[in-house]
């Protein structure tokens, strides 16, 4: 808050201060994406690459869906952080974790209903049916201890802790790389390894940050958290409506990922597995880039909180400037090793093949996509979230309805023009109410 109050003029040095934390913890969180995608894709058959494809999708849309907890946590948190009201941050804290475990339960409870989705859905084969039902019948049962780790996170950066949710992320991300590569490389438990090595570093993580949590709590705030009068019908109520709009964006958003998850799967295993890699690339980029996304979220609170525009435009024009330098920088190196890339992440020559035809796509998505990016940052910041849900929502239904088209004619190709088409509708679409943020001076 400091670099804030020492300058109104939010240049492109104070943003890059601000964002340099974010892009350590960001990192990992893809790091473990491509690990995976690398240990399946060396296994010498597609059906592994295409299970883990399907699964994990399904599970990101799923649990990325209930994001809002995270978001509904450092909201509440922070306000009450802000009234030095102490009783109210671990009350919060302590009903979202009841939240947070009575969804993990539901979705286990309705892991049959998902696995019969999928199949319904994707139709994948027999042997690859299998060994998706394999990753569910283990990953499932991370739920808990992945939505538990969310509301921690939410609950440092309410507080302002945030090197803390940084280094949270970090450590079970690289828990996770370790324990799926020992399982897979070491142990040859292949698809299963990946699933146990992912509630491993949950669960390890979840019981030490819990720990920690509870220590930091009666050392900083003098206060026993106490699940006494937590059940209270206006708090909960508030809980669940108070970021409806970004669980409905959060929803949208993952279903058009999985969307190109399915639309791969009706042209074939192949390029399924290939969407998989290739995704990798536009994942790791977009984490990169959301690292300004986020450190914009609190200039433009900031901003707009004294009422300044003239630094409110500043700050979009210069945050928007950076983040597509970075997003053409992100496409060269990506031009420079892509086939280098690709050789570790498979060994199999058709996928390889495939690959190479497409890495096109990978090149020019990042610098379109990064507008829409930056955009979202801009409009939280701003607390604009019913317009981040209207755009989301008009941005995949258009998607949905284009693709359906170029993938008749263009294949597989149709797909990437589709998602990049989906990159620039989000732009489009956010830059239309972007005047709704300006009648707030």
């Amino acid at each position: 808050m400091e670099l804030f109050k020492s300058s109104s003029k939010f240049s492109k040095k104070q943003i890059i201060l601000l964002s340099i934390p974010v892009f350590f913890s960001n990192l990992a969180i893809p790091l473990v994406g491509i690990v995976d995608t690398g240990l399946m894709g060396n296994l010498g058959e597609t059906k592994y690459l295409a299970a883990i494809s399907i699964a994990t999708s399904v599970m990101t849309m799923i649990i990325w869906s209930f994001g809002f907890l995270r978001m509904g946590t450092v909201g509440i948190v922070a306000q009450a952080y802000g009234r030095s009201d102490y009783r109210e941050i671990i009350k919060t804290l302590l009903r979202n974790l009841i939240i947070a475990l009575i969804v993990a339960f539901i979705i286990i409870i309705f892991t049959p209903l998902i696995k019969k989705l999928i199949y319904l859905s994707f139709s994948p084969s027999d042997e690859t049916q299998i060994l998706i039902n394999t990753y569910l019948n283990v990953r499932v049962f991370s739920v808990p201890a992945e939505l538990v780790i969310y509301i921690l996170i939410g609950f440092y950066l309410g507080i302002q802790k945030t090197k803390i949710s940084s280094f949270l992320i970090i450590f079970i991300s690289f828990l996770n790389i370790i324990f799926s590569s020992i399982l897979v490389l070491t142990f040859n438990l292949k698809v299963f390894g990946v699933a146990l090595g992912t509630l491993i570093a949950s669960y390890i993580t979840c019981i030490i940050f819990i720990l920690f949590t509870y220590n930091f709590i009666v050392k900083k705030f003098k206060v026993i958290p106490k699940f006494e009068n937590l059940v209270v019908k206006s708090k909960i109520i508030k809980l669940l409506n108070i970021n409806l709009d970004i669980f409905l964006r959060t929803f949208f958003l993952t279903f058009a990922f999985l969307w190109v998850t399915y639309l791969g799967s009706k042209i074939g295993e192949d390029y399924l597995a290939v969407n998989t890699i290739l995704m990798q690339f536009i994942i790791l980029a977009s984490f990169f880039l959301d690292a300004y996304a986020f450190s914009t979220e609190g200039i433009v609170g900031f901003a707009i909180g004294r009422r300044n525009e003239k630094s409110f435009i500043t700050v979009v024009k210069n945050s928007i400037q950076i983040s597509f330098i970075t997003a053409l920088i992100i496409s060269v190196i990506y031009l420079i090793f892509f086939k280098e890339i690709i050789n570790i992440i498979t060994d199999i020559e058709i996928l390889r093949f495939i690959s190479f035809q497409h890495f096109i796509w990978v090149i020019i998505i990042p610098p379109i996509a990064c507008f829409c990016y930056q955009l979202d940052g801009i409009f939280i910041g701003a607390s604009q979230t019913k317009e981040i849900r209207n755009a989301m929502i008009i941005s995949v239904l258009g998607f949905i309805l284009v693709s359906i088209y170029l993938t008749r004619y263009l294949e597989n190709h149709g797909v990437w023009f589709s998602l990049l088409l989906f990159m620039l509708f989000r732009s489009l679409t956010l830059r239309f109410y972007f005047k709704n943020i300006l009648r707030k001076f």
